[in-house]
């Protein structure tokens, strides 16, 4: 059988793909998720919050957030002014209070205060999309139901020239596409850190980077000699 072309492509982008995947595992081996939590239901709080605002910030404020309402059974009861005020840094503090209280109470009345863990029924719940899903099953219970793209797996998986889309969801659907399931949920903790350690967006460290011969560098200038 001939193969054709964008087959040879395809094939070759799954082998880099690889490589890639195994040099960000070794360059972080650790790399967890930067959102600070004892439990699911705290997870799935802050990846609430963290959306256009810095894991920092969430994290500075989620330790009282949780020390008044620990569980959706609390927070389902809290009202929108109390909420508002501990969130009131990260940003678009009314929608993401709205968010988290009913996303309480949809937990308490439609799955008993417990998370489910299928990605159709967390979408279900108010303020969560497909990302935030993905945070959570992913890094609370190890299902990898897909590939959670933030701003900096979207940014570097572009300059890897692992897309060439910008809508988030064509980006996932491209790195499911070149990576192993069991690669998913760390390669985007591993990119993450890498975004923030090395590929940083105004300020590349191109030179002291693992991956600079896998790289690219898709839209960025040459390196000067």
């Amino acid at each position: 059988m001939v193969r054709t072309q964008s087959a040879n492509t395809d094939d070759d982008l799954r082998k880099r793909a690889g490589r890639i995947a195994r040099r960000l595992a070794r360059a972080y081996p650790e790399a967890l998720c930067a959102l600070n939590h004892e439990t699911p239901f705290q997870l799935l709080a802050a990846t609430i919050l963290s959306a256009q605002c810095t894991d920092q910030r969430v994290n500075l404020v989620t330790p009282e957030l949780f020390r008044q309402f620990p569980t959706p059974e609390k927070l389902a009861q809290a009202s929108q002014h109390d909420v508002e005020r501990i969130v009131q840094s990260t940003g678009f503090f009314r929608a993401k209070a709205q968010s988290l209280r009913g996303m309480a109470e949809k937990l308490v009345s439609d799955f008993g205060g417990e998370l489910p863990r299928s990605i159709e029924q967390l979408i279900e719940l108010p303020g969560v999309g497909r990302k935030t899903a993905n945070v959570l099953l992913g890094t609370a219970f190890g299902i990898a139901t897909g590939v959670v793209v933030d701003t900096h797996v979207k940014r570097i998986a572009h300059l890897l020239g692992l897309t060439r889309h910008t809508q988030p969801e064509k980006v996932e659907r491209d790195l499911m596409r070149l990576l192993p399931r069991k690669d998913w949920v760390c390669f985007s903790h591993r990119l993450i850190h890498h975004g923030r350690q090395i590929c940083i967006a105004r300020r590349p460290k191109c030179r002291e980077c693992p991956l600079l011969k896998l790289c690219p560098r898709v839209g960025l200038p040459p390196m000067p000699d």
